[in-house]
Parts: structure tokens; C-alpha cells; sequence
């Protein structure tokens, strides 16, 4: 029954993945029709409506803006929900992410923004099911990140799609709902619900340490697990999770994809993940963030395309200059900025990009990383601004520089040439303000960050000047590039 419905669901899809495949062809009719879009429910708009835009000939008198020039226009459509400040349509929900000083970036989702997400999705899924694994049951965890303690912040990915999709798809979810006193506790269900699922196909999440922290929790705890599922799961998988090093691929042996980011800061914990489940379609996620969707990987392409249909892309070269689709060159870094139908325009959402080839006449686009003064390990998105925040007391001491770490799990470390106060004092002041920071609190939570460290030293400046990663020495107060410490 799930092989004849999973068919049945790529009937749905297919015309969603026809049109973007014409779309790719013509790439610049497609970013016109979004244009058009965009310009028309600018004019809509207490923000749009001073720039005079009648046609695309105007679509430069749009400015190119970040979140802070948009803060005030957001506060103020946030205090008048139902009237047209950024976007003229239906605000369904605000969803939160971390501003450039570490306080909260909110961002309207509206009918057209669903869309665009449900868009995204069904073109991938279409690609999946007739390119990717032979998928039977269609059982599929889809990250949640809960609701823990009274924070009200759990993100449960599929709101992102329209009702008549989450519906659909709603028999092939693995769920566990509710708050959580602790992460403990979150874990323990989770891993419950997991081990129940012996047809389970599909890890959808976003950063791979997620699952491995998660897999480690399992190890952990096998015993106890082993004493609370017998008779709920098979004597031959409650044997499997007793083992000393449990066989993750034999416990999970119907699992034929993992959906989650693999390059970058997060390359290292997608490998251990290939380690884990060798025979498993790793796939790495597109580039998508709480703004907008941004490009779909496609298996025949074995790259990432931009989802034009939805979105206007622009690219800001390291000069300053402007650029669209057509003006890419392979291998040249850029600064993306986006138009999405939600009401963000010509807007810096902090991605930088890399063209690796072209496909039909598209470019395929990489995610190279976050702007340069921004630290994202494992999605935290530590902004320069914030950082300087936490370490204002820090600072009076003489020189002070905050460094991400590699490792299993990574963290971030603090490097002092004096200090005032005793380490572990330190210590607990700054993981209290990076706490500020929600998705590092997030992070910390769920043990995909271990705690800071600190270093004290006379000689940690010179140290930082002799590294060769670092370059010319001239450093910030956050480095942004991963060191090496041991």
C-alpha cells in the first residue's frame, strides 16, 4: 500500500518538478516572473509604496537592505498584524532566527512563502522518488527540535508546508509531540520512537550532529532502552542494541536516506554518519534558511540549483558590484541577496556562494559560508556584533578573541593574554551570554556544542600571528574559520 501511495505522491509532484525543469531552461523569464511579483505586492505596501516601481525597469530603486534596516518596518507590521507594512497578504506565523547582534530576526510567513516552501519540497521529493533509493514504507523522521523546559521555541520543519501537503504526508511522519522538562527527557523519547520504527527510510535534519549526538545517546543508555522495549521491539534488533558498539547500519536496515547538511563546518559529523550507515544516500540539504528557500540539490545534476521560480537572486561581488544569474563566473565567491514573495526585498541574508557548474543554462550554486564575521559550526550563527556584546567585560583586560574549534563535539574557546578573574568564573560568564544566542543555547542543549574553554597566555597573540590558517594577523575579536588547538 505506502509503494502505491509513494507513487500516487510523485503523480502530485511531477507537474511542480516539469515546471522547473522549463524554468531552468529560461532562467531569466522565470526571475522576471518573480520580479513581477515581488514589485507588485511592493506596491501594495506602507514600505514600497515611496519607491515609485511601475515596471522592472524600476527594480533597481528597490534598496538592498539587511535585517536592522528592516527592523523598524518589522516592529511595526508585527504591532499592526493586519495591515500592509512589508507584505499586503495574511501573516499565518513569525518564525524566529538570530539577528546580527544575537536578539531575535522575526519573519513573516505568508500564503505565498508556504508556497514557495511547498514548492521547494515537492520538486525534491519528485527527484527522490524518481532518481534516488527504491523507497518502500516512506517512513521518514523529519527534525523537531522541542519544545524544552517552558521556552515555547520547538520547530517542527513540516509547518513549513501548505495543510493539503502536511496532510498527505502525514502517514509516512515518525512524530513524538509535547514539551519536555529536560533535553534528557526529549532524548529518551525520541530514541523510543526511533527503535520502534524498524521500516524507518529517511533522516530529514539539518546539521548531521544532531543524529550523531543523538546515535550517542542510544549507546549511552542501550541498556536501559534494551529493559524498556522488550516485547515492543524484535528479539533480533534488542540483541543489535545491547551490543558494546551497536551496528547502526544492521538496526536500521531498511534506512535509505540521510537528508542534512555535509560540507563546511558540518563535513566532519556527515562523515561519521557515512561511517555509521555506509550503504545509506547521504544527501547534502540545499541552501535554505528561516528567509526563504534557496536551492533544491537534484540528483541527475549532482549539484544545487537555485529555485528561481519562487525567488530572486542577486549577487554582491567582493567589490561591491551587483550581478545576476547570467553574470556568474565558476569558482568566484558572492554575497547572495534575495527577493522572496514574504516580504523581504533585495535583501542580504549573509550567504556567501560559489557558481561549480552550470546545468541546462543555469548555474549550480555552492554555499561556501556564512558572511566573513560570522561563526555557524553547527547553526548557531555567532554574528561578530553579539560576540563583542559578550565579551565586553573581557575586553578591558588587553587582547580577547573568540575562536571556533574543531572536534566531536566542537566548541568555541576564548583566548586571553591576562585575565582578572579565575577560569572557570570566566567561563560561566560567557556561557551565560552566548546563551542569549538561541540557537546556540540550541546547540549547547542538545550536545552538539560542548561548552567554552578559555586560554590564558602572554604569548596567545603571537601564537594566533604565527598560524598560517589565520592570515595576515590582523584579527577580530571572532575568528570565523574553525582552528585546530591541540
Amino acid at each position: 500500500m505506502s509503494q502505491l501511495f509513494i507513487k500516487g505522491l510523485s503523480a502530485v509532484f511531477f507537474p511542480f518538478y516539469q515546471k522547473f525543469h522549463l524554468d531552468l531552461q529560461d532562467f531569466q523569464k522565470a526571475q522576471n516572473k518573480v520580479k513581477n511579483k515581488v514589485i507588485q505586492k511592493l506596491n501594495k505596501t506602507a514600505y514600497g509604496s515611496k519607491l515609485k516601481l511601475k515596471n522592472l525597469e524600476d527594480w533597481g530603486n528597490i534598496p538592498i537592505v539587511d535585517y536592522d534596516s528592516l527592523k523598524p518596518w518589522i516592529a511595526q507590521q508585527r504591532q499592526q498584524p493586519n495591515s500592509a507594512i512589508i507584505t499586503p497578504e495574511k501573516i499565518h506565523f513569525w518564525e524566529c532566527t538570530s539577528g546580527s547582534t544575537g536578539s531575535k530576526k522575526w519573519i513573516p510567513y505568508t500564503t505565498s512563502l508556504l508556497a514557495s516552501f511547498s514548492n521547494m519540497f515537492c520538486i525534491w521529493a519528485y527527484d527522490l522518488i524518481s532518481n534516488g533509493p527504491a523507497f518502500s514504507s516512506g517512513k521518514t523522521y523529519l527534525c523537531i527540535s522541542p519544545e524544552i523546559g517552558t521556552t515555547g521555541q520547538g520547530i517542527d520543519d513540516s509547518k513549513y508546508l501548505n495543510p493539503l501537503l502536511k496532510w498527505l504526508l502525514g502517514k509516512f511522519l515518525l512524530r513524538i509531540k509535547g514539551h519536555f522538562s529536560t533535553v534528557e527527557d526529549f532524548r529518551w523519547s525520541l530514541a523510543c520512537a526511533l527503535l520502534q520504527a524498524p521500516d524507518l527510510e529517511t533522516f530529514s535534519l539539518w546539521s548531521p550532529s544532531f543524529l550523531t549526538t543523538q546515535l550517542d545517546f542510544i549507546q549511552t543508555n542501550n541498556r536501559q532502552l534494551q529493559s524498556c522495549l522488550v516485547n515492543k521491539i524484535s528479539s533480533r534488533r534488542l540483541s543489535l542494541l545491547g551490543e558494546s558498539e551497536i551496528n547502526w547500519s544492521e538496526l536500521w536496515s531498511e534506512l535509505k536516506l540521510i537528508s542534512c547538511w555535509d560540507c563546511n563546518y558540518a563535513a566532519d559529523s556527515a562523515e561519521i554518519l557515512k561511517q555509521y550507515f555506509p550503504k545509506v544516500f547521504l544527501q547534502g540539504k540545499g541552501l535554505l534558511a528561516t528567509e526563504a528557500p534557496m536551492t533544491i540539490p537534484l540528483i541527475p545534476v549532482k549539484g544545487f540549483v537555485p529555485l528561481l521560480n519562487q525567488v530572486v537572486f542577486e549577487f554582491l561581488t567582493s567589490e561591491g558590484e551587483i550581478c545576476n544569474l547570467r553574470e556568474l563566473e565558476v569558482g568566484k565567491t558572492y554575497e547572495l541577496v534575495i527577493s522572496q514573495l514574504g516580504g523581504l526585498s533585495r535583501y542580504r541574508i549573509g550567504d556567501r556562494i560559489q557558481v561549480s557548474h552550470w546545468h541546462l543554462n543555469t548555474p549550480c550554486l555552492n554555499f561556501v559560508g556564512r558572511g566573513e564575521q560570522i561563526s555557524d559550526l553547527v547553526g548557531e550563527k555567532l554574528n561578530i556584533e553579539f560576540v563583542r556584546e559578550c565579551l565586553n567585560n573581557f575586553l578591558k583586560w588587553g587582547f580577547c578573541c573568540l575562536v571556533p574549534v574543531s572536534g566531536n563535539p566542537p566548541h568555541y574557546c576564548l583566548l586571553l593574554e591576562q585575565a582578572q578573574e579565575e577560569e572557570e568564573e570566566i567561563i560561566r560568564k560567557l556561557e551565560t551570554a552566548l546563551q542569549e544566542n538561541f540557537h546556540y543555547r540550541k546547540a549547547r542543549q542538545f550536545g552538539q556544542l560542548d561548552r567554552v574553554k578559555v586560554i590564558i597566555n602572554p604569548q596567545v597573540s603571537q601564537w594566533l600571528r604565527g598560524n598560517k590558517r589565520l592570515g595576515d594577523g590582523k584579527y577580530p575579536i571572532l575568528v570565523t574559520k574553525p582552528l585546530n588547538l591541540t
